[in-house]
């Protein structure tokens, strides 16, 4: 049971800002054995944006709401994903080499690729998070979930990728290298079981929301497919790109699915 703490924190100080006791390292082996809980992160991203968005919708929009929420997960993540996003655009937009592609997204400053890529980002994220959040009006317990299911399902999308694909890059530097290394049984159940508990949650009340899981997993499939053709596999921002573009496909996907259920 200790053990799996130290793991679940090593988790939390990798992906998320929220301090975690003084004892906790980067240790390869609990980092590579954290995949297993990338998706509870999930969880306490979600919770931590719909927190956020509902103590603002108390006194102010639903629009302003929804920023305040998206803030919110940006703010508790410290924008890592958000980052992967943007050096994939730049990397995959401006690089036509495997060499290139992974020399500039290993570069720290933002291309027009990225800066572009990341407002068309924010700006649908923002509008299909409205849009989804009317179809639960007044049900706050199905808006909490609405947050938390689309943060899980959509990291376990990304990180299911380390369990089909090799990891791309060869330098030993890279700070997503120990968790491409290894897995086992754990980390894939571990994944799928807090990935999807929160969409199965949500699916009691509508069980036909559970298609959703479809194009968000046909989404994945290509852009893991992608990444192969490119850099014969994946890095740490490809993780992250997957994940903000698979939570947008949940949210459309929802929408899309409300229309005929």
């Amino acid at each position: 049971m200790k053990k799996e703490l130290h793991i679940f924190f090593t988790c939390l100080m990798f992906y998320t800002r929220i301090p975690c006791p003084k004892n906790i390292s980067h240790d390869p082996e609990y980092l590579n054995k954290a995949t297993r809980y990338f998706p509870l992160i999930g969880w306490i991203v979600g919770s931590i944006s719909f927190f956020a968005f509902y103590i603002s919708y108390l006194f102010l929009s639903t629009e302003t709401a929804v920023i305040l929420g998206i803030i919110a997960s940006i703010l508790t993540t410290g924008a890592f994903h958000e980052d992967g996003f943007a050096d994939v655009c730049d990397g995959f937009g401006g690089g036509w080499t495997k060499e290139k592609i992974l020399m500039i997204m290993k570069d720290s400053a933002i291309g027009a690729y990225g800066a572009i890529g990341l407002v068309l980002l924010f700006l649908l994220k923002f509008k299909l998070l409205s849009e989804s959040i009317l179809l639960f009006s007044n049900h706050n317990y199905l808006i909490s979930l609405l947050f938390i299911s689309a943060h899980s399902v959509s990291r376990l999308a990304a990180i299911s990728i380390i369990f089909t694909h090799d990891y791309s890059r060869d330098d030993a530097s890279s700070k997503s290298k120990p968790i491409a290394k290894n897995y086992g049984w754990k980390e894939v159940f571990g994944s799928f079981f807090f990935g999807l508990l929160p969409l199965l949650a949500l699916s009691y009340f509508q069980y036909e929301i559970l298609l959703v899981l479809i194009p968000v997993f046909i989404t994945r499939y290509f852009l893991a497919r992608y990444f192969q053709k490119w850099i014969d596999g994946y890095t740490g921002d490809c993780l992250g790109a997957t994940q903000q573009v698979c939570e947008v496909i949940y949210y459309l996907s929802l929408l899309f699915l409300w229309k005929f259920i």
